[in-house]
């Protein structure tokens, strides 16, 4: 079976979701559109809305034929670990395309990045290291890099989507079959936009706004989003913040150094922000500057709430395994096809499986706390089934 590969978040599903794979089936000619998606922490720090059952659900029920859970320590990561997570998953399942939205359609050739990119390491590499004292942004660095070493004032690396279409780019060509790359223009909202239009798309943004707000949001998603939204617990930093102000506040600052990329005093700043804060957002402002971006921050206190150590993540990376959340009679097929091309499939967790999946575990657990109404994510759960 064709099959063309997705990663995504769907925080929440909304119609630009199923446009873009009912784009990515027209224009691969895909049999079968498999998502990759993250779990229930999110690549910016974020607690994901609805839980990840939610919303695979769906997505299989707006044209995606497969789910795909991208665990936790690929799931919160800067643009290029998010990429090496979810492609090497897109990989594994022999995915024969990936098809991704972006600002950049018609002058930028994603495939030729990559390449270059992987023939040139060594340069990009030294080209960057070249900046480490610099006080700018990770986008501003690869713009700059980018700019010298491909000849090209233009190149701008500003769009979250941009920078993770070139991510996916650079971690595809690393593969001796690599995937198609089917870049797909974006249409209307534009990634950080704030306010629903009267257009039938909105950005995932606006949309998580306009449901804190209790704004109408029907237009702007499928009918079982909006169900979901309106009658299920859902979930932000707001409801978690305590748990995260009682592990800062109770945690020796020794021990707060071994969380995963804690680096340069950081803990002391987190430590000192959470005495001072009495929510989520005013503890960020505290902590955030030119060098420490908001979502870094974001996802620096989704390690601390986690209790992610470096050794702890590197060691699970090591781990690789695909975690189904759902399928629809294609992507069941699509399965069968590939069973005896793939190792490590778990269509349910066990005992033994979450001895591989502990922080998957461990963090699922850690998202149900602050809502009772959430109820267990992986024991005895079966994937999702679609039928018609």
């Amino acid at each position: 079976m064709k099959s063309c590969g997705l990663i995504v978040e769907y925080n929440p599903f909304h119609n630009g979701h199923r446009y873009h794979a009912e784009m990515a089936r027209k224009q691969t000619n895909a049999e079968v559109v498999i998502a990759v998606m993250s779990g229930n922490f999110l690549q910016r720090g974020e607690p994901a809305i609805l839980d990840k059952w939610q919303r695979a659900n769906e997505a299989l029920q707006n044209g995606v034929d497969l789910v795909i859970e991208l665990p936790v320590e690929w799931a919160v990561q800067s643009a290029d670990y998010f990429a090496k997570g979810a492609v090497r998953l897109l990989q594994d399942l022999g995915c024969d395309s990936l098809c991704f939205g972006t600002e950049n359609t018609t002058h930028f050739d994603y495939e030729s990045f990559g390449k270059f990119v992987w023939d040139n390491q060594r340069e990009i590499d030294q080209a960057f290291q070249n900046l480490a004292n610099q006080k700018i942004s990770y986008p501003q660095k690869m713009t700059e890099v980018f700019r010298t070493l491909l000849q090209d004032e233009q190149l701008d690396f500003a769009s979250p989507n941009h920078i993770l279409g070139l991510s996916y780019a650079k971690e595809n060509a690393r593969y001796e079959r690599p995937m198609a790359l089917h870049p797909i223009e974006r249409k209307s909202a534009g990634y950080h936009e704030k306010e629903i239009a009267d257009e039938t798309i909105a950005s995932a943004t606006a949309i998580r706004g306009a449901v804190a707000r209790q704004a109408e949001i029907q237009h702007v998603v499928p009918e079982v989003t909006a169900h979901d939204l309106l009658t299920k617990p859902t979930q932000t930093w707001d409801e978690l913040w305590p748990y995260l102000r009682y592990k800062l506040l109770s945690t020796h600052v020794t021990q707060l150094k071994e969380i995963y990329q804690m680096t340069e005093g950081l803990e002391v700043r987190l430590q000192e922000a959470a005495k001072q804060s009495t929510d989520f957002h005013s503890f960020v402002s505290l902590v955030k500057t030119k060098r420490y971006t908001w979502t870094r921050i974001q996802r620096l206190a989704c390690y601390v709430l986690l209790n992610i150590t470096e050794s702890e993540i590197f060691a699970q990376q090591e781990k690789n395994y695909l975690h189904i959340l759902g399928f629809t009679e294609a992507g069941r097929q699509f399965l069968k096809e590939k069973k005896q091309d793939i190792s490590h499939v778990y269509s349910r967790i066990g005992k033994k499986e979450a001895t591989e999946a502990q922080l998957l575990i461990r963090s699922d657990q850690i998202y149900c706390l602050a809502n009772s109404q959430l109820i267990e994510q992986n024991f005895g759960r079966m994937p999702i089934l679609i039928k018609g």
